[in-house]
């Protein structure tokens, strides 16, 4: 029987009990779900009036440490914060759930970039710069390398092409609210990313689905879907599509970009992927009706947050009347590490090394799920995976097994049946790990 030692204090006996339920519970002494002694044969172990037990059981249910009912006793909660305290302590004894459900690059454990950058910011002085608020000059710069950076998409930019922002999903959400009206139609694949969708939750835009094969979007299904419309925004994303990795052949960006001046659409191109692959963008065919946003979060490092928006000046002077409003939620710190990155060649290097890493998971994908089964036919870091049986139907078993993945209807802009899952294999710690996890996918498929 679970028998404390009170404090010896001057508070009452039944909060001195109380508190030691507490710190047993945030210990691990007293697990989730566990049953604490009937209260008067703790009150004989204590040496306590049974009235004093009672007191101290109804408190700690009032703090929701326990919960008890008549003739079943009283049983520890899950919910507490001294629970939640305890799992955080030791997480060893949680579960281990691979979550391959996420998209964020690879962790390089050996990489000892952050740190080195952070030691360098203080050993040179400009630790007190981040107080500040950013500088005309520093915005200038940071145009200036996001060009630079871009230009490894083949993309030849100037400084007035190009805006910063918070990442890929601000600049998203800040097109969208510059561009539409409430209630305004916009398109986008008929599977499209999570956030896609959220953005245009929010701004109240409907969305209307573009079919798409292993190419992405078909071009007469933009155009009729176009028309029916009337739509002015459509949103791709035409490299390593999220979520089903498919990208665009040279000839279909020509025939997309057809349809675009055909119908004088507006066409924002997301782009967060694209480093990992050697196509070209869509945006360079697109003149004055593309819009290209890209950022570090998806192919050097996800806590950076740091994006750019690129088009036409013109265009970007109506999205952004005074070039202000985008970089507002760029962090000082952020732009630091990334500006220095890109310009010491950091940023190339970690680069190189994600696309290594993710040809090599793409590869053990392929081998263990089979490569019929996976849609995209270039690596990428996330795949579309068919299964046999329907898709949350395979999640829960995934889960079963200890392993996140999506299902389809995520993804889907108008309620779908499509028996299909995203896993992201850039999200495993390590390939040892992916392999364990994608086994047991394999095992949850089985019929």
């Amino acid at each position: 029987m679970w028998t404390p030692t009170l404090a010896d204090t001057d508070q009452p006996r039944y909060l001195a009990l109380v508190d030691a339920i507490a710190q047993a519970i945030e210990r691990g002494e007293l697990q989730v779900g566990a049953r604490l002694p009937p209260q008067r044969r703790l009150a004989w172990a204590l040496g306590l009036n049974p009235s004093t037990t009672q007191q101290a059981y109804r408190e700690a249910a009032a703090r929701h440490l326990v919960s008890g009912e008549v003739g079943r006793g009283t049983y520890v909660l899950a919910g507490s914060k001294e629970v939640t305290l305890f799992q955080l302590k030791q997480p060893q004894l949680q579960p281990r759930l691979i979550d391959l459900s996420t998209n964020v690059p690879v962790i390089d454990p050996d990489n000892h970039d952050i740190e080195s950058t952070l030691q360098a910011l203080l050993e040179a002085g400009e630790v007190r710069s981040l107080e500040h608020y950013l500088s005309a000059d520093t915005l200038l710069l940071a145009r200036l390398q996001g060009a630079a950076w871009l230009s490894n998409r083949g993309l030849h930019l100037s400084a007035k092409q190009v805006l910063l922002c918070g990442g890929a999903q601000q600049a998203l959400f800040s097109l969208l609210l510059s561009l539409c009206q409430a209630g305004e139609p916009v398109l986008v694949e008929a599977l499209t990313a999570p956030g896609i969708k959220a953005a245009c939750r929010q701004l109240r835009l409907p969305l209307h689905g573009i079919a798409q094969d292993r190419q992405g979007v078909l071009a007469e299904d933009l155009d009729r879907v176009a028309r029916a419309t009337g739509a002015r925004v459509v949103v791709l994303t035409p490299s390593l599509q999220n979520p089903t990795g498919a990208c665009m052949s040279r000839e279909r960006q020509q025939a997309i970009a057809e349809v675009v001046h055909r119908h004088g659409l507006l066409l924002i191109e997301d782009d967060v992927y694209g480093a990992l692959i050697d196509q070209p963008p869509l945006w360079p065919l697109l003149g004055p009706h593309g819009i290209l946003i890209s950022s570090l979060s998806k192919t050097v490092a996800a806590g950076l947050r740091l994006g750019w928006i690129v088009a036409d000046p013109v265009l970007l002077a109506k999205i952004d009347p005074h070039a202000q409003a985008t970089h507002w939620q760029v962090s000082p710190l952020n732009l630091q590490i990334a500006c220095r990155w890109i310009s010491d060649g950091s940023a190339s290097r970690r680069l190189a090394w994600q696309r290594e890493e993710i040809d090599q998971r793409w590869r053990l994908a392929r081998k263990l799920l089979g490569s019929e089964r996976i849609f995209g036919q270039q690596p990428a870091p996330h795949i579309w995976v068919s299964c046999p049986i329907p898709s949350q139907s395979l999640v829960q078993r995934c889960r079963a097994n200890a392993v996140e993945v999506v299902p389809a209807d995520v993804f889907a802009v108008k309620q779908s049946d499509v028996q299909a899952v995203r896993i992201s294999l850039s999200a495993a710690n390590s390939r040892a790990e992916l392999k364990q996890a994608l086994e047991r996918v394999v095992q949850a498929m089985e019929v």
